[in-house]
């Protein structure tokens, strides 16, 4: 009897929750069906794959050892789907993108759109996350393309690419005093109540990294509030807590005319927002339409073609 890939995959889904209900609400099936294809797995291996206590589950030795082994089959299976599909002139299949906070939130949304629009067989999943999983997950080829401003993990097996410039600004309160300066000395900055994300975000990293070029060390600020997200940190400063550094993007959309920009004398801060895949696993068809889409005249959010050409292996 042959392996069933749908099996496989049901196995993933309920290894990574640990949790037949939840497996089976995002594989939009019932529990007892659930139930069912893991136990037809088991009879085929003739072993079990979960200790089963109660209502919580574990992974038995013989079920960690075929993680990989699973993922490496339905990956390959939905390859060569995606492919001979592809043979008759139809781009489709199922995109996976890794991302940090900003990027997936302002950037990610209207790039799809306009993917979809081109490719409407495509299906795309985004992960949210933080950038060292996002990183993490395109190394382990749980996600094709991941957007992120930095690598922490150099490896020749990626690629990445500058895609988008994001400005970071200082922000302060309408009637904070710096609001009405307009533009502060570096030295002032000793003086602000500040707001920061968490020092892994590319937000603190990129504010971090350009002080530190002029001889300012951002640990020396006072720290008010740290918050895990841009939108709070907007709204924080909104309500007269304190100022911040935050992504130019987040005050465009969300705090325009509600928080005041404050200029730094000699200072601009801003990072690169990079998309990388992962050299060393063969692209399908909609894989490789997403890249070429990327690097195209329709993507609205893309540098000028001579600043994309340069590629960074990380």
């Amino acid at each position: 009897m042959m392996l069933d890939i749908h099996q496989l995959n049901v196995f993933l889904i309920a290894a990574e929750t640990l949790n037949f209900t939840q497996a089976a609400q995002r594989l939009h099936m019932t529990q007892p069906s659930v139930s069912q294809h893991i136990q037809a797995l088991e009879r085929h291996f003739t072993t079990s794959l979960f200790i089963r206590a109660g209502r919580s589950l574990e992974l038995t030795e013989a079920g960690l050892a075929l993680i990989p082994m699973a993922r490496e089959a339905v990956r390959l299976s939905t390859r060569i789907e995606e492919s001979l599909a592809s043979m008759h002139g139809d781009i489709q299949g199922h995109l996976m993108v890794g991302c940090s906070t900003t990027p997936g939130k302002y950037i990610l949304p209207q790039l799809l759109a306009r993917f979809h629009n081109r490719y409407p067989q495509v299906r795309v999943t985004c992960h949210v996350t933080g950038q060292n999983q996002a990183l993490t997950m395109l190394s382990s080829g749980d996600v094709h393309f991941a957007l992120t401003s930095f690598s922490s993990d150099p490896s020749p097996e990626l690629e990445f690419c500058n895609f988008i410039t994001d400005k970071v600004v200082l922000i302060a309160p309408l009637n904070h005093p710096w609001a009405q300066k307009g533009e502060i000395e570096p030295d002032e900055l000793h003086q602000g109540d500040f707001i920061f994300r968490e020092e892994e975000s590319g937000t603190f990293i990129s504010a971090r990294d350009a002080l530190a070029a002029h001889g300012i060390s951002i640990n020396d600020f006072h720290t008010l509030l740290t918050l895990g997200n841009s939108e709070a940190i907007a709204l924080a400063v909104q309500e007269g807590l304190g100022v911040a550094f935050i992504s130019q993007m987040v005050v465009e959309r969300l705090a325009e005319g509600r928080v005041a920009r404050v200029g730094i004398r000699g200072i601009e801060i801003e990072r690169q927002i990079l998309i990388g895949r992962h050299l060393r696993r063969p692209a399908t068809a909609a894989q490789a339409a997403f890249w070429d889409f990327i690097f195209s005249k329709e993507n609205p959010l893309l540098f000028p073609k001579s600043e994309t050409s340069t590629l960074v292996n990380l």
